[in-house]
């Protein structure tokens, strides 16, 4: 058996390649958000500030930017929610976590059918999703409920459910209606002994 050598470290991006997938994740969530996922490539790469070639290079397929671009935002959500558990009183903290996640599942309509699509490049976010951010709202419910400023019968699964059938498409209505909804059942979530 011929030895290969020393091992390899896992390449690491080259500074510049890690500006242009930022740039381009940034870029591509404002255009599906404006233009919704199918939005021609050149829209993503003007905006970005770099050639197709680029978009390519990084991302050979449509399904890999939407999914990039949905983890990128899962994870920002989940960073959000830690800062918010460490800074804020614990009512305070849920509440304005469950505003930035109304926000997230409010501008990313046009992405929701992409996942509902059938195609198989989108069949591991959702578990993606409840890993990443159940932990973190079961943090800031149980947060709450210790102080007895929430009812301590709510699980993560019902909340993440219940804001995101209350941010489905309304017509006529935009995020701020998406908003108030939320507002209502955070409010709901309150125990009897905070008001």
């Amino acid at each position: 058996m011929a030895d290969d050598g020393p091992e390899r470290a896992p390449r690491r991006r080259r500074a510049d390649a890690e500006r242009n997938v930022g740039a381009l994740l940034e870029a591509a969530k404002s255009v599906f958000a404006r233009s919704g996922v199918d939005a021609p490539a050149k829209e993503i790469t003007d905006l970005a500030g770099v050639g197709v070639g680029t978009l390519y290079r990084h991302f050979p397929q449509r399904s890999d930017l939407v999914v990039a671009v949905l983890q990128h935002e899962i994870d920002a959500l989940a960073e959000a929610g830690v800062a918010l558990g460490t800074g804020a009183e614990p009512l305070a903290a849920l509440t304005a976590w469950l505003h930035r996640y109304t926000e997230f599942i409010g501008t990313k309509r046009g992405l929701a059918s992409a996942l509902h699509s059938g195609d198989p490049a989108f069949d591991a976010l959702p578990g993606y999703f409840m890993t990443r951010l159940e932990p973190i709202v079961d943090s800031l419910l149980a947060a709450a409920a210790k102080t007895g400023d929430i009812r301590s019968d709510v699980s993560a699964t019902e909340v993440l459910h219940a804001v995101a059938l209350l941010c489905q498409s309304v017509p006529g209505e935009g995020l701020a209606y998406n908003q108030r909804m939320v507002t209502i059942f955070a409010d709901g979530l309150r125990s009897a002994l905070s008001y």
